[in-house]
């Protein structure tokens, strides 16, 4: 970020960004009823300029959730469903032979687009899960031993269904490490599900949902969680959480130093997105366990997609860190 961006984003209003912010959760959660909670957590990630992995049994909205979010943005998407004969160059994107010139030029994939939706990602193989690896954490794709930058806002957006489906492959440590946000969706209340039948009897909401941000607005709010700030205790306080996890007799993997980082940028967004300028103790509460629990591996399970016994020891982890006055 230039000095003149962080200016002219630090003079923004703080009611101005949160307008937007506001306006965001509310046209997503225009058609996926009864998920605010998760729909803020995703908003949340997208400013931090983070990725999101929503894991849930098929049916409950992850595909929708991945939709309304980038509907609700001007900018490119591209959907990727993942099979297990999917290819990397499928994703990527390959060189064809141009017969005019003679020469190979390069076709871009479909991750060449601001928000990516990779739908069902476990159920392809773990080589072409990795093709995502570079772009997820560089914004940039190499092929054929060159470099294409991808242009911000970037977002991907994947979803995957339990491990004890058929056919769905387990993710790799490094793969999950990319996410800076773990969702699921759960099941809707009865009067929220009563909703969805009327909001469908005309068709698919999510088709005619209108953009509510442009790409230009999206980039304006990552910027401005950059500017958020952090108390040293506060900062502390988040240290604490990261080396107790290290230090678990529960845990065979603690929290590395870019999971530290990706809680302290998700914190930073959280305070954004509730109209604040400063982090509270209660946003790394909020985050410990969307943000932290796929990035442990305990020492009773490894990583077989049990996610609930490391958000148990998480939460217990943090219960017993001395909050900062």
């Amino acid at each position: 970020m230039s000095a003149t961006q962080t200016a002219e984003t630090a003079s923004l209003p703080l009611e101005e960004l949160l307008s937007l912010t506001n306006r965001l959760i509310e046209n997503i959660g225009s058609v996926v009823l009864g998920k605010t909670d998760v729909i803020r957590l995703a908003v949340v990630a997208l400013l931090a300029e983070g990725h999101i992995l929503i894991e849930d049994v098929p049916g409950v909205g992850k595909t929708l959730l991945a939709r309304a979010m980038a509907a609700s943005i001007d900018c490119s998407f591209r959907r990727v469903q993942f099979t297990p004969d999917l290819l990397p160059s499928d994703v990527l994107g390959s060189s064809v032979y141009h017969a005019p010139s003679g020469d190979f030029v390069f076709k871009p994939g479909p991750l060449f687009a601001n928000v990516i939706l990779a739908d069902e990602i476990n159920r392809t193989t773990p080589r072409t899960q990795s093709a995502l690896l570079e772009a997820m954490s560089d914004r940039q794709v190499s092929v054929e031993g060159k470099t294409y930058p991808l242009d911000p806002p970037f977002l991907v957006m994947a979803t995957q269904n339990p491990y004890e489906f058929e056919g769905t492959y387990v993710l790799p440590e490094s793969q999950l490490d990319r996410f800076m946000i773990r969702l699921r969706m759960g099941y809707p209340i009865r009067s929220e599900e009563r909703k969805v039948f009327l909001s469908h009897r005309s068709g698919e909401p999510v088709e005619t949902l209108g953009a509510a941000l442009s790409s230009e607005d999206v980039l304006r709010l990552q910027r401005a969680v950059r500017t958020v700030q952090v108390d040293d205790a506060i900062s502390d306080y988040l240290l604490d959480i990261i080396h107790a996890t290290r230090k678990s007799e529960d845990l065979h993997v603690g929290v590395s130093t870019r999971g530290a980082l990706t809680l302290y940028r998700a914190a930073q967004s959280l305070a954004l997105v509730s109209g604040r300028n400063y982090v509270v103790t209660d946003d790394i509460k909020s985050l410990v366990v969307p943000v932290l629990s796929h990035r442990v591996v305990g020492k009773s399970f490894l990583q077989a997609g049990e996610f609930g016994a490391a958000e148990a020891i998480i939460r217990d982890l943090v219960d017993r860190i001395r909050v900062p006055s």
